[in-house]
């Protein structure tokens, strides 16, 4: 049974009998069933349905906004703003699916050669509760425009945000058995992808979950994405504007109430400037506004399960036990059954510490003071994952420079870590392998396929 669990509170709001043996044959066969279709009906019209997408998306705003904020506790604001994300990138996938698809020419020995970029057929779909919606989105439409089929397995934890995302594609006008979701448990998803009519598999999760998926997918030589944990350093050089720098460090660790694989987690600090940096990202943290995610005035609300919160005080009471010190929160809030954890700032961070060598999946931040320039690339990439990262410094080149030496999947200059449909979204290490989104992403579930014309040239 998949139970909807509201975390501000800890009431139930509906539960779901899990989809049996039964039915999951009848939808992986309907995907089967429905591929060549699909695939046959041209990028126009796929382009097509997924600006309907778009439309679906705009005109029921509200409704799938308070879905999000009811059964994961993202505050209400940035759920809103997660569907508009979700609208924009269909239709930017939409306008540009042709151009990023097209065939490409290629000089060979050949009269005429060139790429085609064909659809591999039904591909599986593994997402988290954190980002409930453009996560799905995020995977689903670059898969769909290219002409494959997909099977959602939603997080169980948000059963309600996974069958919206169904009714949304059917409402856009997408064929029978194009996009399903499967109510099921992690139990069901290695014979899934056992299965010889799935082609592919992408999971955006844990590292725990990726692993199991990862060899699932090796074991039957299929095709997978992964997009894992993070633990991204903001580093901040001694020429940053630390103003500036406090105040989006604020946003980008405890936005989506610090549940984000992309989230900045580890605060990189000159020495010359980090009492600024302090002060300043500490009155900003304090200042956050805690409650009710369904109040507009709330700017951080509960984590999304119970564990999540026991983790995160686990996390910082050994930090503190080994030396790290607060200046504000640690501790969670008790009150109404919600899982609520203070927005907090630990400092004095070294390794050894969990948060300096873990995951820290909620609303703490750890800065870590450094000497220069140097010793702050050793730190970044002192970790085994390799997501984002943000450099902070008035001197462009010098952040490019520094860019060039971070082991991460996004390097973002001046600037808040975030997806982009333009840009390829992934990690290195154990952030995962694999894209999604822009030309990359949209190509990772095709057939890069060779087709060399004769006769040979003389």
């Amino acid at each position: 049974m998949l139970r909807s669990i509201d975390p501000s509170n800890g009431d139930e709001l509906a539960t779901y009998p899990e989809l049996d043996a039964a039915g999951v044959e009848a939808a992986v066969e309907r995907a089967w069933a429905s591929r060549h279709a699909w695939r046959d009906a041209g990028l126009d019209l796929r382009a097509a349905i997924l600006r309907s997408v778009a439309g679906v998306l705009r005109a029921e705003k509200p409704r799938f906004a308070a879905l999000m904020t009811s059964e994961m506790g993202k505050p209400i604001v940035e759920a809103e703003a997660e569907v508009e994300k979700c609208a924009w990138t269909a239709t930017w996938i939409a306008d540009n699916a042709a151009r990023l698809l097209a065939d490409e020419p290629v000089e060979s020995t050949a009269t005429k050669s060139y790429v085609r970029f064909q659809p591999l057929g039904v591909i599986l779909a593994v997402m988290p509760w954190n980002f409930p919606f453009w996560q799905a989105f995020r995977a689903a439409l670059p898969a769909l425009a290219a002409g494959n089929t997909m099977l959602l397995k939603h997080s169980s934890n948000v059963p309600q945000c996974a069958l919206a995302i169904e009714d949304v594609f059917r409402e856009a006008g997408v064929p029978k058995g194009v996009f399903q979701t499967l109510l099921i448990g992690p139990g069901a998803i290695e014979g899934i992808v056992a299965d010889h009519r799935v082609a592919g598999v992408t999971l955006t999760g844990s590292e725990a979950a990726g692993m199991q998926v990862a060899a699932a997918a090796g074991k039957a030589l299929k095709k997978s994405v992964l997009e894992l944990g993070g633990s991204d350093p903001f580093i901040v050089l001694e020429d940053a504007d630390v103003k500036a720098a406090a105040t989006v460090a604020c946003r980008a660790r405890n936005q989506n109430n610090g549940q984000s694989c992309i989230a900045a987690k580890r605060f990189i600090v000159a020495e010359p400037i980090a009492k600024e940096f302090e002060e300043r990202f500490t009155a900003a943290v304090a200042a956050l506004k805690v409650g009710d995610p369904k109040d507009r005035a709330n700017q951080v609300g509960p984590l999304a399960r119970a564990d999540l919160v026991d983790d995160l005080e686990r996390q910082v009471k050994e930090s503190v036990k080994k030396g790290a010190r607060v200046l504000t929160g640690g501790k969670r809030l008790d009150g109404n059954g919600g899982y609520f954890f203070e927005p907090t700032v630990l400092t004095d961070v070294r390794p050894g510490m969990p948060v300096y060598n873990e995951e820290t999946f909620g609303p703490v931040a750890a800065v870590i003071r450094v000497r220069d320039a140097e010793e702050a690339l050793r730190v970044a990439n002192d970790t085994e994952f390799g997501l984002g990262s943000s450099v902070w410094t008035k001197d462009v080149e010098r952040g490019e420079m520094m860019a060039e030496r971070i082991e991460a999947g996004l390097v973002f200059v001046n600037g808040m870590v975030a997806s982009d449909a333009r840009l390829p979204f992934g990690g290195v290490k154990r952030s995962g392998y694999g894209r999604e989104l822009s030309s990359y992403g949209i190509r990772e579930f095709t057939n890069i396929q060779t087709v060399w014309v004769g006769p040979a040239k003389t």
